[in-house]
């Protein structure tokens, strides 16, 4: 507490537009955090960070902080598939010779966006994709201004009926 009460103090007399002390609260249970979380996204918030509440500060990353964000998921349709270019031996990029590994695929959503998802495919999926007329599910978080998928990444390929 007496970090927090040194930057209040701080910041009191130098005045920043970009900081603003956030108060701290105490979640009973996972109920009381998801109705906090949902509160924050409401106010256009990404998530909250939770620790253990009886822990002093620590400066950098730790496994007694945790990330709490809420995902969504949607499927698209797979409408093309961009490669990594080729770079042998470190010389300039022949355009023309493309390795067998996918970079991302372009995905068509219901509403007639278009945005390429090259995020969650293991090395493994990159080889072995799924192809143009699959339908895949991918996970994101929220909407960006274009009404494009946030952070996408794929989850599988939705099963043929």
């Amino acid at each position: 507490m007496q970090r927090l009460a040194y930057a209040k103090k701080h910041f009191k007399k130098s005045k920043n537009v970009y900081v603003k002390f956030i108060e701290q609260i105490k979640c009973k249970n996972s109920q009381d955090l998801d109705v906090f979380l949902e509160n924050i996204i409401l106010l256009k918030g990404e998530g909250v960070i939770i620790k253990k509440g009886d822990l002093a500060y620590q400066e950098g990353r730790s496994s007694n902080i945790l990330k709490v964000k809420k995902f969504y998921d949607a499927e698209g349709l797979v409408i093309g598939i961009n490669y990594k270019k080729k770079n042998e031996n470190n010389n300039k990029i022949n355009k023309n010779k493309i390795n067998k590994k996918m970079k991302s695929l372009k995905i068509k959503l219901p509403n007639n966006i278009i945005f390429n998802l090259g995020g969650g495919f293991s090395n493994i999926q990159r080889i072995n994709h799924p192809k143009i007329g699959d339908i895949i599910t991918y996970k994101y978080y929220g909407l960006t201004k274009y009404k494009k998928p946030k952070f996408a990444s794929f989850l599988r390929i939705r099963k043929k009926e």
